[in-house]
Parts: C-alpha cells; structure tokens; sequence
C-alpha cells in the first residue's frame, strides 16, 4: 500500500510539475513580438537589430517605449537612418533608441492631466506632456496603451532625438 501511495504521489507530482512549468510560458507577446508583426515599425525593427538592442527588448523589463513609425524616421534628413545603421554608428544608434525607453509600464491615463519629465534608459529625460492629448518632447502619442507582455509601447509620429 505504501508503494502505490509513493507512486502515486510521485505521478500527482510529475503532472503538476508539467502544468506548472506550462503555465510560466506566455502567450501575450513582447514589445519586440509587436513591432516585428507590424510593418509601420520596420525601421524600428531594423535599428534596435542593429543596435542589438533585441534581447534587451525582449527582456522581463517592464518597459514603456515611445515607438517612432517608419513616416517618423522617413521624415528625419536624407541619410540620417542609413548612417545611424552603420556599425561604426552603433553607440549613436543605442542611445538614440534608448532614449525612447522608460523604465516602467507607464499607460496613457497615468498620464492624463499630468506634465512631467521622465528619466530615460539612456539617462536623459524626455517631456511628457499629457494635458492636451499625450506628447513627448515633440512628439504626438498617435496611439497608446499598445500592451504587451514585458511593458506598453505608444506609437510616436517623431524620432526623439537626445
């Protein structure tokens, strides 16, 4: 009787343990999952490759990241994104797109009312301002609240620059 009670438990146990070790895998994507389903992020995608800046990204964080739209980087001079995607410019290239990154998952109502500025990954800050809409220096949130599993991103119409 003994032994069919340790086997048992010993099955009972194994069984948990595969539930367990299931449930810890989640099915809500990261902010770099996101991006690369979108192609209004290519570039984006692009530079935090280049940056490698991936793993980071896909990290526990949680992260805010202010998210420039390929119309953003088009609108940068003539040149400006394939220069920054040279690797002799990758130490720019990181703290440009550090500079889009808070620490934190910080979503659109924390925001409202509120005028703040908001110490970057790179170590600089940016201005967030959420009285009339949401801007960050300036540039427009043209959509918030994007969540994901590792921190929120928000759609942002400009490159910040540091």
């Amino acid at each position: 009787m003994n032994r069919r009670f340790v086997l048992k438990s010993a099955l009972v146990g194994a069984a948990l343990a595969v539930v367990a070790a299931c449930a810890e895998v989640s099915s809500e994507p990261d902010i770099v999952d996101i991006a690369s389903s979108n192609d209004t992020f290519s570039t984006l995608v692009a530079a935090v490759g280049a940056a490698d800046l991936v793993d980071t990204l896909k990290g526990d964080g949680p992260f805010t990241v202010f998210a420039p739209t390929n119309a953003a980087f088009a609108a940068l001079p003539e040149g400006t994104v394939d220069n920054l995607l040279l690797p002799e410019n990758k130490d720019q290239l990181v703290a440009i797109l550090t500079y889009h990154v808070v620490p934190g998952a910080v979503t659109s109502d924390q925001l409202a009312g509120q005028r703040m500025d908001v110490a970057t990954v790179n170590g600089a800050t940016v201005h967030v301002d959420g009285t009339d809409g949401v801007t960050v220096n300036n540039a427009n949130v043209t959509q918030a609240d994007i969540i994901a599993s590792n921190g929120v991103i928000h759609v942002i119409d400009a490159v910040l620059l540091p």
